[in-house]
């Protein structure tokens, strides 16, 4: 069983595919239950880590929901060993963190959460794995990535998306999201840009609602 100190882990380092990956842990608030999330930052290239805020509220509202959570930097951010490498490299990142944590007793369901960039990870991730038993998309990267080729996803799946969002065209989101078999429950935010801003706590109470 994975325990932590002081509420929280900021700085673990684990062996991964590129050379150590940092991840932090942090505690369920309130009653826990027999899961763990997992959370993808947006790309390592334009300034992505695991502490931007969109990834930190994310794991709150999985934390509130009785799950531990596990923040990490792909590869070659913050302390994570390696470089950017097309985002197959980052999948591996990924498939690491899950497998090292399937090592630890009690954790058998994993939850996946990603925003922008780290959402085609985890949407790819979902369908590699049968552990996977939650899906989260924020913002997911349809016009910049080939999501079009993401195999079926099979477990409950939410996709956030803001209206005002000038990095990743609305339009094209909701189109690819409503062409999928099966289709992911859409939570739409009118006044929401990329990151969300301002609309971070109803980004959580709309998203625990759902959850």
């Amino acid at each position: 069983m994975i325990t932590t100190k002081n509420k929280q882990i900021t700085s673990i380092l684990i062996d991964g595919p590129a050379g150590k990956l940092q991840i932090a842990l942090e505690e369920a608030i309130g009653q826990s239950r027999d899961a763990l999330g997992i959370i993808c930052h947006p790309h390592p290239l334009f300034g992505g880590n695991m502490e931007n805020k969109v990834v930190t509220t994310l794991a709150k509202t999985l934390q509130h929901l009785g799950l531990l959570t596990i923040r990490f930097n792909f590869r070659g951010v913050g302390k994570s060993a390696g470089q950017y490498a097309n985002a197959e490299g980052e999948l591996d990142d990924l498939l690491s963190v899950m497998n090292w944590i399937r090592k630890q007793q009690g954790y058998q369901d994993i939850w996946l959460a990603g925003f922008s960039f780290g959402s085609y990870i985890a949407a790819k991730a979902a369908t590699q794995d049968p552990v996977v038993k939650k899906l989260i998309t924020v913002a997911p990267p349809v016009q910049h990535f080939p999501m079009q080729e993401i195999a079926p996803i099979t477990c409950p799946w939410v996709l956030v998306q803001g209206d005002l969002d000038d990095v990743v065209p609305p339009s094209e989101v909701y189109a690819w999201a409503e062409a999928r078999d099966p289709k992911p429950l859409i939570l739409r935010f009118p006044q929401a840009g990329h990151f969300f801003h301002g609309q971070l706590i109803e980004l959580r109470e709309r998203l625990s609602k759902v959850l």
